[in-house]
């Protein structure tokens, strides 16, 4: 990566940072099979699945951006530059945001 290498308390904290993405992007993919293996009594099928695959979207995207954040941040460390802006926070709002529209639509509407 080259340039001098940083302070190892802010490579920990960027490490922490990375690891709490990948918990969270694990968390969000078990829950999109939790949501389609058991909510077998939610219909109509397809709100189940769509509830499923939009978390397991969301977990494999937060997962490839923690990676890149990283990447990206130690880098930034490395050559003493300012620390790049990252859009994770907002796509995992949106995603919260998408699943919580969905459970409401669920609440409201799904079981008949």
């Amino acid at each position: 990566m080259g340039g001098t290498e940083p302070d190892y308390r802010f490579s920990l904290a960027n490490e922490r940072t990375f690891l709490a993405y990948l918990r969270t992007g694990l968390a969000l993919g078990a829950a999109g099979v939790a949501a389609v293996q058991f909510l077998t009594s939610v219909e109509p099928a397809w709100l189940r699945r769509l509830f499923g695959l939009v978390l397991a979207v969301g977990g494999v995207a937060t997962t490839l951006g923690a990676y890149v954040r990283w990447r990206r941040t130690g880098a930034a460390m490395r050559r003493g530059a300012p620390l790049p802006a990252t859009l994770m926070p907002l796509g995992l709002a949106f995603t919260v945001f998408v699943v919580t529209g969905l459970a409401i639509y669920l609440i409201a509407f799904g079981q008949r």
